[in-house]
């Protein structure tokens, strides 16, 4: 589909009530997959790769939450769509959010999985990524060169029985898609956006208390890296009524690193917050 005059690739499979589902930062549509064919006999699934992501075009412009938000609100409109169930991973979460304020009246239940937003704290990887000549390094430890050495040690580890986690291995892939100058930019002016030297720029507390009140489920892994997961402790000050699963020894993809009992659990909140009509 082109909105804006751009390319935005996604997913769209089932039938049923719709469930948006939103990526993190240097994520896309792969991360949302293996739930796809455990959720379109009963729902309709819409897994976009955001602009700047994935197979959608990476133009320059607005990376914030609220282009992103207002990019999703256009595509629903485009396929017809009024309301849906929301689940935003990382940068997602955040995403997820901001379109539920900027849009509260088109989300049904919000899902947010080791989400942006609730803290300042973030790692330091991301935090290197605002610092002056962040894109001359990328492009070097981005080059064909050093990965290529960096996956050649992966495979000799691999030989002596390392097994890389879920988190190592959708942060690889993420990385690797660093290769050329526009996705490069992109992820930039992404990180840019909602964080600083000091962490996470944006935080939701002051809006969640605000808005009409829906179901709301956090998910974490209780040895998340990325963002801590006692961020989802501090979220139930703003939503005392939300939902917390901690995922125990679940890094920063608890949907990768337990996708069996994720989609247990994204099923039974789903069922269990349904609307009888």
């Amino acid at each position: 589909m082109v909105l804006h005059g751009h390319r935005l690739s996604y997913l769209d499979r089932g039938d049923g009530p719709v469930v948006l589902f939103i990526h993190g930062i240097l994520g896309s549509q792969h991360n949302w997959k293996h739930l796809v064919n455990r959720m379109d006999d009963t729902q309709r699934v819409i897994v976009p790769d955001l602009f700047g992501h994935g197979a959608s075009a990476k133009p320059m412009g607005d990376y914030s939450l609220s282009s992103h938000a207002a990019t999703l609100r256009d595509l629903l409109d485009r396929l017809g769509i009024d309301t849906v169930t929301v689940v935003g991973h990382s940068l997602g979460g955040g995403i997820a959010m901001q379109f539920f304020y900027l849009f509260p009246e088109r989300v049904e239940r919000l899902v947010l999985v080791a989400s942006g937003g609730l803290g300042r704290e973030v790692s330091p990887l991301l935090r290197s990524a605002t610092l002056p000549g962040a894109e001359q390094v990328l492009s070097v430890v981005a080059s064909g060169w050093v990965l290529g050495k960096v996956e050649s040690v992966g495979r000799t580890a691999a030989r002596i029985g390392w097994k890389p986690g879920a988190d190592v291995g959708a942060i690889w892939r993420g990385f690797t898609s660093l290769g050329d100058r526009e996705s490069r930019k992109a992820f930039l002016a992404t990180t840019r956006a909602v964080v600083d030297p000091g962490g996470q720029t944006i935080s939701a507390h002051d809006h969640l208390a605000h808005v009409r009140p829906i179901p709301v489920l956090l998910v974490w892994g209780t040895k998340d890296r990325m963002i801590p997961a006692w961020h989802a402790i501090n979220a139930q000050k703003s939503v005392p009524s939300c939902r917390v699963e901690l995922f125990p020894g679940a890094g920063h993809f608890p949907h990768l690193d337990d996708p069996d009992r994720f989609a247990d659990v994204l099923a039974d909140f789903i069922a269990s917050t349904a609307i009888e009509e």
